[in-house]
């Protein structure tokens, strides 16, 4: 006997245990290997072993948990490749956090090989949190091949990658500038920078002319642009948001079409504070419309500059310490001194020699670490080690363009594409102690040997120098990056070459989010290509964001943070699950509230009130059932609404329509079987036909089961639940095992079209009702005129459900139109309702016509507000949304006022 209310928190622990320990979520099958079945594969995005459950993961692994659950019920040999991404910032900054807390000890202190171990310490006690966390959303990966981007086999095939590359020539160390964190002191990736808008400054400085040379400068413009007036200058203006930065600098910009300063290049400038003379450059970087024109050149701490630096072969002088002091190369005033603190004091000392222009208080964006927040990120000048990125895309955009891999939505194609044309190489060094160590060791005269031991390394500079030589290893470690670029093949076993290996490369499909195409996608793109000679997925489904109801993107700071672990204890994982794939819109970020959550919780509900009505009117599956022999017309008309609804499912799935997917579900259970279904056999279950009565039995038990087997994906443990404990004879295996519903062979036109008339006509009722204030327990008359003879017999068959289903006193057919009757078209027939005894029909035609004038009025406002293009483009884009929304409502809403209205009118 089914419980009233199905609880989650009941259920939930105890089902994932019993898939868990039935085997049902092991790739490698015996007995789907034996038999031929096809293999599938998805390799998890590896959340950091760092990480807690968050919304963009609910999402990521509910779609994947979709596609995983779909394809093992089609009955093939499915593997979901779980792991953890060793983190290595986050994991070091929390142990360092520890030791900090437990004495101020410090990793230096320690040394490595301690340090390493405390981190393996924490990392056993209280890393892959999320794990457990994925298993509560329901993720049925294969648990049992779990791995992390540090364990043994993974460490074997990044060694060899890196020697490899090495090797190649692909791989190389070079100076060059990083994103550099002076608290971490280490090169971080752009994905681990935070560009923050803060309040600032761009302080204009003079830099006087070497050798007392002196211009015009123009001062005042006529209406056409052309100078009117001038004065003799002997400086030359630029602008900074980072004044201290202008210790480094080794030329002035300006642009060769610019007339002002065009005559002064080839010239000089005096660097103030410094006294260094620098050269005036050509460049197309200097934009005549910005600013002064000019602009200072510093190759050492900022991008833009290192490329103009590299173009004039200009000097790279770095004025930095990797803690963010200000070093040797920048006059004795400023040696030592915190980077901001130098700032104040570049700008005081350059105020006080007269060469500050002026001061523009600017909103300027600001890199911080993503992390904390706290440590602004700096340009910094500095050896690292690279991958010839470049050489190594070209293959990946080729098999793009070749269709090999499959973007979806199509559109993140161009993304792909454009960062792929305009590749950078790419930084792979960190100096952290977590992490893979570079394998490359290093001659007192600093020839570099890399090998895949210290042995070998040894030996290849013995071999160089004819004689045993002392070497250090490199201390950095490789970029977090590299190692899961090789994610979709170590997984799998590589290097060595194993049957998963050689069963499950490439993978089906890769599920993540457009924030990482360049750092993971497309580096995968590059090594699966590069490694074993093919793409590492046929499919990239990139899913949206999720955000707040509002649209806003979910932050600590702002309070919107919705957490997904809080939802399951309310509503369950079902509820939630079901509620990300329903929205998950190809291309439409999901705007969340907890109130869409609840609401599909309700669906759960639905569905479970009509398993119970189905237990208690003794409907249980029978052996051997046949849906295509089913008598009662409501019967074969289910039998097709389900079995299209199957076929629809299957369609939206496999086209990463997830909620297309959800949404045919929906409307199936809550409406077709639900509404009407249910309520259309009520008199059949009563009746004293029993052999009707058997066949309807058995046919509600045989579409329950289709909808468990359908929904059973998005909602893996109500569905399993149910399947075990609705009646009938014993079940072969659990539902997450269970063979998925192909019944394109079922569907009987007659029936359909007969039903689909019947609905059609109690619901025109239904909807005049509501319309018109009708009381919701006043029976009323309904006429039919012009009905065809084949309608008119469907309207004998079904008159009961259709007297009880649309609150009528009476239905019969007439030629005559009856005064004070609303009109209303079905087909060929007119419906006739007589209101004129129930309804005041002038008071409703006046409060009908106050409703259309208020959405006029309402409509109208929303018009201006986005016909004003100061708001539009100003307004918060999810503020500009709910205005272009509350118009659709108004307007839809207006249309079903205006409708009614019509029918009054027509009535009077």
């Amino acid at each position: 006997m089914l419980d009233k209310n199905f609880q989650p928190h009941n259920v939930e622990e105890r089902l994932y245990r019993l898939w868990e320990e039935s085997g049902a979520f092991k790739g490698g099958n015996p007995e789907r290997v034996a038999s031929g079945a096809k293999s599938y594969c998805i390799v998890i995005p590896p959340p950091n072993v760092t990480g807690s459950l968050h919304m963009g993961h609910a999402l990521n692994n509910t779609l994947q948990d979709v596609l995983i659950r779909f394809e093992r019920m089609r009955g093939k040999d499915v593997l979901w490749q779980p792991g953890l991404d060793h983190a290595g910032i986050a994991t070091q900054m929390i142990v360092e956090r520890q030791l900090e807390a437990e004495g101020n000890v410090r990793r230096r202190d320690m040394g490595r090989e301690a340090f390493i171990e405390r981190v393996w310490k924490w990392k056993g006690e209280s890393g892959g949190t999320i794990v457990g966390q994925l298993r509560r959303l329901g993720a049925s990966c294969d648990w049992s091949r779990e791995r992390f981007t540090l364990d043994e086999g993974l460490s074997k095939a990044v060694l060899k990658v890196f020697v490899e590359l090495y090797r190649q020539g692909l791989i190389y160390r070079d100076k060059r500038l990083v994103n550099w964190d002076p608290k971490l002191q280490t090169a971080v990736s752009d994905l681990e920078v935070e560009n923050i808008e803060v309040k600032g400054h761009f302080w204009h400085f003079r830099y006087p002319l070497a050798d007392g040379k002196t211009y015009r400068f123009p001062i005042a413009h006529d209406e056409n642009g052309k100078p009117t007036e001038w004065e003799e200058r002997d400086y030359i203006v630029v602008a900074t948001t980072r004044p201290e930065t202008m210790l480094g600098d080794t030329a002035v910009a300006v642009n060769a079409e610019d007339e002002r300063y065009k005559h002064l290049i080839g010239s000089d400038v005096v660097l103030p504070l410094v006294g260094r003379r620098i050269p005036i450059v050509a460049d197309e970087h200097a934009d005549p419309t910005q600013g002064s024109g000019a602009v200072k050149i510093t190759p050492a701490h900022d991008f833009n500059d290192f490329e103009v630096g590299k173009r004039h072969g200009l000097p790279q002088i770095n004025i930095l310490t990797p803690d963010g002091r200000i070093n040797d190369e920048a006059p004795g005033a400023y040696r030592g001194l915190d980077r901001f603190e130098a700032r104040k004091k570049v700008v005081a000392d350059i105020e006080a020699a007269g060469l500050l222009d002026r001061i523009e208080d600017k909103v300027v964006m600001v890199p911080h670490d993503e992390k904390s927040k706290m440590t602004v990120i700096e340009p910094y000048l500095t050896d690292q080690w690279y991958v010839d990125a470049a050489t190594l895309a070209k293959p990946a955009i080729e098999a793009v363009e070749r269709g090999e891999t499959v973007f979806v939505p199509k559109n993140w194609e161009k993304t792909y594409f454009e960062w792929m044309r305009n590749i950078q190489p790419w930084c792979i060094s960190r100096q952290l102690w977590w992490g893979h160590r570079i394998p490359a060791w290093y001659a007192e005269d600093g020839e570099i040997f890399v090998a895949h031991s210290e042995e070998e390394a040894y030996a290849a500079a013995e071999k160089h120098y004819g004689r045993r030589v002392d070497l250090k290893r490199d201390e950095d470690v490789l970029d977090t990056w590299f190692s899961s670029a090789l994610w979709p093949f170590s997984t799998l076993g590589w290097p060595d070459q194993t049957p998963e290996l050689k069963r499950y490369y490439k993978t089906d499909v890769l599920v993540t989010g457009f924030d990482i195409i360049f750092f993971w996608v497309a580096r995968m793109m590059m090594m699966g290509l590069h490694f074993m000679n093919e793409v590492p997925f046929r499919d990239v489904y990139i899913h949206a964001l999720v955000r707040d109801e509002k649209g806003q993107k979910m932050s600590k700071t702002k309070g919107n943070v919705i957490d997904p672990l809080k939802l399951i204890d309310e509503y369950g994982a079902d509820a939630l699950r079901f509620t990300l794939a329903a929205m998950a819109a190809q291309g439409r970020d999901i705007k969340l509230a907890t109130s869409r959550v609840e609401g599909y919780r309700n669906f759960g509900t639905k569905l479970w009130n009509a398993a119970r009505f189905c237990e208690m009117n003794e409907c249980a599956r029978v052996e051997g059932f046949d849906p295509a022999a089913v008598s009662q017309t409501v019967n074969k008309w289910i039998v097709g609404e389900a079995a299209r609804t199957a076929a629809r499912v299957t369609e939206e799935i496999e086209a990463y329509r997830f909620n297309e997917a959800a949404g045919a579900i929906y409307r199936f259970v809550w409406n077709v079987f639900c509404d009407w279904y249910v309520e259309f056999i009520k008199p059949l279950l009563m009746g004293a036909d029993e052999a009707a009565k058997a066949e309807t039995r058995a046919t509600a038990a045989w579409v329950l089961d289709q909808i468990l087997l359908i929904l059973h994906p998005f909602m893996p443990f109500m569905t399993e639940e149910l399947w075990a404990t609705t009646a009938g004879p014993a079940r072969e295996s659990l539902l997450v095992t269970a063979p998925w519903p192909n019944l394109s062979s079922l569907g009987d036109a007659a029936a359909d079209s007969e039903m689909d008339w019947v609905i059609r006509l109690i619901s025109e009722v239904r909807s005049v009702r509501a319309e018109m204030n009708v009381p919701a327990g006043a029976k009323i008359a309904l006429l039919i005129k012009g009905a065809a003879a084949e309608n008119l017999q469907r309207l004998d068959r079904h008159k009961d459900l259709i007297l009880r289903l649309a609150r009528l006193a009476s239905v019969e057919a007439t030629e005559a139109v009856p005064a004070g009757a609303v009109q209303l078209v079905l087909d060929e027939a007119t419906l006739l309702l007589p209101l004129a005894d129930v309804v005041d029909l002038k008071v409703e035609t006046a409060r009908l016509k106050k409703e259309v004038a208020k959405l006029d009025g309402e409509i109208a406002k929303i018009e201006a507000k986005l016909a004003n293009e100061k708001f539009v483009s100003s307004a918060p884009e999810h503020v500009v949304e709910e205005q272009r929304e509350r118009k659709s409502d108004a307007e839809a809403t207006r249309a079903k006022f205006a409708d009614a209205l019509k029918r009054l009118e027509g009535a009077a």
